[in-house]
């Protein structure tokens, strides 16, 4: 999967570790453990990370250049240690620069040292000496902090709140030496009991565009001691953090040019043709210009229908349906001939595109029935084809990513829905909905990306890389959208998910969808464990929208998305699970999943309990629940209870304020600081 690391371990410079378990078995007969890293590299390719060993040669950029991030585990003369047997312990001048230049260009380099590093015959020092780094020749004891009363296995004090330690609070380091390094966090250093005391163990620092971490000890990662305290999430943790991020350039070699001129084309003329339309769709002046205009899209969506030979029968209805409308006069346009044609949930093909041309509003954006035309690609890759007939059945889920679009989405409409289009009588059922996944991404991480920043919100690695990567944050949409979708129609309480048009207090909604994404988050959570590699960013990406982008987005008249960022927010905050001190925000990354887990069933109580009750009831059960949390405006009646709401129905929905619940003093100061960047994702682009 390119949105994940690929990392080379080295072990070709008589290495003491090797992720090959034969190897292992081969170099120590008796006790394989002692000289493996396989859990090591299972861990990271359980995150989805690729992983392989570079058993011999030199390290060359041509070895380097695909590779994100480079391990080199203890060389070691065999004197001293079991090794590899490959190739000798001394990185000759020209490796040593290729790896700086490599380093330099973006890549990362996680070295493991270990005590008395002078006599294993290597020359780590001259490596590490290129990032400023001096591994001391010494073994670090600590009887008071000692693991299994062992005085060399020194507990470490963890000695920065960085990010990337998140989830890690607990290591040992076996018989380590000291590092010295010139700028960098310290990660973890022994205790002021240890001698040397409060020296440096391991330590991260930046090269060029690149990230280096440095390890005094070797075992903790080993197969022995991985499962140790926190190192597992320790090992995850470094490896992401250093890794090289992925490009999102699409080749040019992608797009073709001919197409892309069609396609302006006929973009240029509907954008001459919408401002003659009004709200229902018609035009009521200018028609003869207005005909011209409809026949030249008519003849343009013809030209164009060659690059999709898979839509011919949908092309021409939309051909048939533009001359029906110029026939008519431009009344009301009606394109329900077109529409039953359109099937792109039958046509689910990674990278395939398609031509949408349609009269029809665009939901959070353009209000009216103006015609639009949309060139889309469909996302879906294999892993989530894989993840869909494996228990997350969705066939009507269209996941899709724009090419290039008209007006009525230069907005922050990103969804391709078939209940929008101008059509005479609604069709039997709808049978897909599409959405926006790279719209989707790109909102999240310009908005989670401000938040984090203004909130001086320290990110663990795999967060960081999240923000960082369009292609990795795209994939985590598709992912958390397929599952979300679904959950609508399953349940204790089967849900309308387009209950907000209906005569119904709003918080109903935002509780509905709030419960599909703490379900989404359920199941990643599940996921994560089965070894998926986008659960763990579908969590992430949940709790920051959630947290961050729905409550600052859109006006507060019946934000229900908002409401429910506004609810989990204050849920996790109440449980002491995420905590504003200092003008600064802080998660227990840890707790975090249990947090969810427990609002998660909060709401899932009430809709079980709602069953038996009268509708009424069940809209007063869930204020109060939303009210235990976020206090309701000072003058809701409904807060009031039961006797103080009007007797008749229509009376009482009437009755809930537009901004039933406003936002606390935390968001409305976050939403200030964050208008612009909210702004600035209208109508964005990947």
């Amino acid at each position: 999967m390119k949105s994940f690391p690929k990392v080379l371990f080295d072990e070709a410079h008589s290495e003491s570790w090797t992720i090959r378990r034969d190897i292992a078995e081969a170099m120590n007969p008796g006790h394989p453990d002692d000289n493996s890293y396989v859990r090591a590299a299972d861990q990271l390719r359980h995150l989805g990370h690729t992983v392989t060993a570079h058993t011999a040669g030199a390290l060359e950029a041509g070895t380097l250049h695909d590779q994100d991030v480079l391990v080199v585990a203890h060389p070691s003369g065999e004197r001293w240690e079991r090794t590899t047997g490959q190739g000798t312990p001394v990185f000759s001048p020209e490796e040593i620069d290729a790896i700086d230049a490599y380093v330099r260009d973006g890549g990362g380099l996680v070295v493991l040292a270990e005590e008395e590093q002078d006599k294993y015959g290597n020359n780590l020092g001259e490596l590490l000496a290129r990032f400023g780094v001096t591994v001391e020749h010494t073994t670090v004891r600590d009887p008071k902090n000692a693991h299994r009363e062992v005085a060399t296995w020194v507990l470490a004090e963890r000695n920065t709140a960085d990010g990337l330690l998140a989830g890690v609070k607990k290591a040992c380091f076996y018989r380590a030496g000291t590092l010295s390094a010139e700028g960098g966090t310290v990660l973890f250093a022994s205790s002021p009991t240890a001698a040397p005391a409060a020296a440096p163990l391991a330590v991260a620092v930046r090269h060029g565009r690149g990230r280096v971490v440095v390890f005094a000890d070797s075992d903790l990662f080993g197969d022995d001691s991985i499962a140790d305290y926190d190192h597992r999430r320790l090992w995850g943790n470094v490896i992401t953090w250093a890794a090289r991020l992925p490009s999102d350039e699409r080749a040019a070699a992608d797009r073709d040019a001919a197409k892309a001129a069609g396609f302006a084309a006929l973009k240029a003329t509907v954008e001459e043709l919408r401002p003659l339309q009004v709200k229902d769709g018609s035009v009521p002046q200018e028609k003869p210009r207005a005909k011209e205009l409809v026949a030249a899209i008519a003849q343009q969506v013809g030209e164009m229908s060659g690059y999709f030979p898979h839509d011919a029968a949908y092309l021409a209805a939309v051909q048939a349906d533009l001359r029906a409308w110029a026939d008519q006069d431009l009344g009301v346009p009606d394109f329900l001939g077109s529409l039953e044609l359109f099937h792109p949930d039958t046509q689910r093909e990674d990278g395939l595109e398609h031509l949408v041309v349609f009269p029809m509003y665009t939901q959070n954006g353009n209000p009216d029935r103006n015609l639009e035309a949309v060139w889309i690609r469909t996302i879906w890759p294999d892993w989530l084809a894989r993840l869909e007939a494996g228990g997350y059945d969705n066939p009507m889920f269209v996941p899709i990513a724009f090419e290039d679009f008209t007006a009525g989405y230069d907005t922050h409409s990103a969804v391709l829905f078939p209940e929008t289009v101008a059509v005479r009588q609604a069709p039997a059922r709808f049978t897909w909905g599409g959405i926006f996944a790279d719209r989707e991404a790109a909102r999240f991480r310009a908005v989670s990306g401000a938040a984090a920043g203004t909130l001086k919100l320290d990110l663990p690695p795999d967060a960081a890389r999240l923000l960082a990567s369009q292609q990795l944050a795209q994939d985590t949409f598709v992912m958390w959208d397929l599952i979300h979708d679904r959950t609508h129609s399953h349940g204790d309480l089967p849900f309308d998910p387009f209950m907000i048009k209906q005569r119904m207090p709003y918080w109903l909604y935002s509780l509905e969808e709030l419960r599909c994404d703490l379900t989404a988050f359920g199941e990643a959570v599940q996921l994560e464990r089965q070894g998926v590699p986008h659960a763990r960013y579908v969590q992430l990406a949940i709790l920051f929208d959630r947290l961050f982008r729905f409550p600052i987005t859109g006006g507060r008249v019946r934000n229900y998305d908002g409401l429910g960022g506004q609810l989990l927010f204050a849920y996790l905050h109440r449980n002491d699970i995420v905590r504003w001190t200092d003008n600064r925000l802080s998660i227990d990354w840890e707790r975090v999943a249990d947090g969810v887990a427990d609002l998660r069933g909060e709401v899932e109580k009430l809709y079980r309990d709602s069953i038996d009750r009268s509708k009424v009831a069940h809209w007063l059960a869930a204020h109060e629940l939303v009210s235990a949390y976020v206090s309701p405006d000072p003058a809701s009646i409904w807060a009031q209870g039961a006797t103080a709401l009007p007797e008749e129905q229509k009376a009482k929905v009437d009755a809930v304020l537009s901004d039933e619940f406003p936002l606390s003093m935390f968001y409305e100061a976050l939403r200030r600081k964050l208008a612009d960047v909210v702004e600035s994702t209208k109508g964005i682009r990947a």
